[in-house]
């Protein structure tokens, strides 16, 4: 088993290797949820990578998870902005959910056409589970909506009386904060470039105002946490819907093949190892194994 772990950080060393000097970087691999209790350890390993090698100002991000708390993103990324000056995030299969959020505090998002992210629905941890805020927040509306309709039948009405109100506040606040993170994100971050109009006929050369910027933001935001939109909290956003319906733009590699299969090489090779060993979150860098 040894012999073939050492295969494994041998294959995974290498394929990284041409990715950090594909994109002049250093790179990380993120697999898995996002909640408080990685904090300390996701630290740890940014640290151990920003003080091994060469200083690099920018950090390229693979992602793949299901999502978790907007709390947690917020520190996370607080984390690598503190030691890198430029962040790109990679997503070879899917960050959903709160890493949708994690994804917008990068300068640059790359996907291909196999791709995902998700409807920013945070999660809130309700004392058993962690649960997405935005299905609470919207069963409850449309319960308020037919009360004051006189359409409650009698069950529904003990059910929106049994409601825990400071856990209703609980889902608001984490919906609220999710919008408020990116709407200051894609100006810091995202929209740092965005100088002159290009997609509005009406405005194109003009130079693109902040107050611009904030309105798409605040735009986007409002698109991806729209569960009316969107149906599900589980829905895969593929890059041409972000690209075309949200108008986000989205570094497509699909065509890239050098770039595609030097990503999927790492990529595919490291979540099958992950697989095989039912690991539920894992953390990968030139440093760490």
């Amino acid at each position: 088993m040894r012999e073939l772990d050492d295969y494994v950080k041998e294959a995974l060393a290498k394929r990284l290797a041409d990715l950090e000097a594909h994109f002049c970087s250093d790179c990380i691999f993120y697999y898995g949820p996002i909640f408080p209790s990685i904090e300390k350890r996701f630290r740890e390993f940014i640290e151990l990578l920003k003080n091994n090698g060469k200083p690099n100002s920018r950090l390229v991000v693979f992602l793949n998870s299901p999502g978790g708390s907007a709390e947690t993103v917020e520190k996370l990324v607080e984390m690598i902005r503190h030691h890198y000056k430029e962040v790109f995030f990679v997503v070879p299969d899917e960050a959903m959910s709160a890493g949708t959020i994690f994804c917008m505090a990068g300068d640059r998002i790359y996907m291909d056409y196999s791709s995902s992210l998700g409807p920013i629905d945070p999660q809130v941890f309700n004392g058993k589970d962690w649960v997405p805020a935005l299905g609470y927040l919207d069963q409850v509306e449309k319960l308020i909506e037919k009360s004051s309709k006189n359409e409650l039948t009698e069950a529904e009405l003990i059910i929106l009386q049994n409601q825990d109100l400071a856990l209703l506040s609980q889902f608001e606040q984490a919906k609220n904060l999710t919008i408020t993170l990116l709407k200051r994100w894609l100006v810091e971050y995202k929209f740092k470039d965005w100088k002159k109009h290009q997609s509005n006929p009406e405005k194109s050369g003009e130079k693109v105002t902040r107050v611009e910027k904030e309105e798409r933001a605040s735009e986007i935001a409002k698109q991806l946490s729209d569960n009316k939109l969107w149906h599900s909290h589980g829905r895969k956003i593929s890059a041409t819907t972000l690209s075309k319906v949200i108008r986000l733009k989205i570094e497509d590699y699909s065509k890239d093949d050098d770039l595609r299969i030097k990503i999927r090489a790492y990529n595919d090779f490291l979540i099958d190892y992950i697989t095989r060993h039912d690991a539920k979150f894992f953390l990968h860098s030139r440093c760490y194994f």
